[in-house]
């Protein structure tokens, strides 16, 4: 069985590129702690290289940056190559299947902020999602260049948005709603 699951922090913002048929590959590093900590009472950090094909590689390049908070599930891979002196380099890196984003948007937002990027990359081409819209869906059909469609206009989603959460509003749920 080849199994790998890591959850850490992204070293440098994903390397998205594309193959010669049009097949995206994105390429990161992700620090991950190890539990132990050494003779110094210091965690040491593994800095482990990853790589993601197809939808799931643009996704994962335009939803996360340096920093980021990730969890990835996927298989370890060995391989090889001769460089240009002629010498056999060993490369090994985990192929990812599976990723989540273990970090909330104003999160991602906030620490891009506190680290001096204000958000406004413009290879992403996206806007932040609206208030009460975390997936950035449309609100009406003049999307000019946002891919999403996200409408900033908080006033205009909270009036059409059906969402019992995104007023603020406390719900009642007793203990015989719940399924477990």
């Amino acid at each position: 069985m080849n199994r790998v699951v890591l959850v850490g922090r992204l070293v440098r913002d994903v390397e998205l590129r594309y193959t010669q048929s049009g097949t995206a590959v994105a390429s990161f590093s992700v620090a991950v702690d190890r539990r132990r900590t050494n003779q110094n009472g210091e965690r040491e950090t593994d800095f482990i290289n990853a790589t993601i094909w197809s939808k799931a590689a643009e996704n994962f390049a335009n939803f996360t940056s340096k920093g980021s908070r990730v969890a990835i599930d996927g298989r370890l891979q060995t391989s090889s190559y001769q460089n240009q002196q002629g010498q056999t380099v060993y490369r090994t890196e985990v192929i990812v299947e599976n990723f989540d984003l273990l970090e909330t948007r104003a999160e991602s937002e906030a620490r891009r902020a506190s680290a001096g990027n204000t958000g406004n990359n413009s290879q992403n081409n996206f806007n932040a999602a609206p208030a009460g819209n975390p997936f950035g869906t449309p609100n009406n059909t003049n999307n000019s260049g946002n891919v999403f469609g996200g409408n900033n206009n908080s006033t205009a989603n909270a009036s059409t948005n059906n969402d019992p959460f995104s007023g603020g509003q406390e719900i009642d749920i007793s203990d015989d709603d719940l399924p477990f």
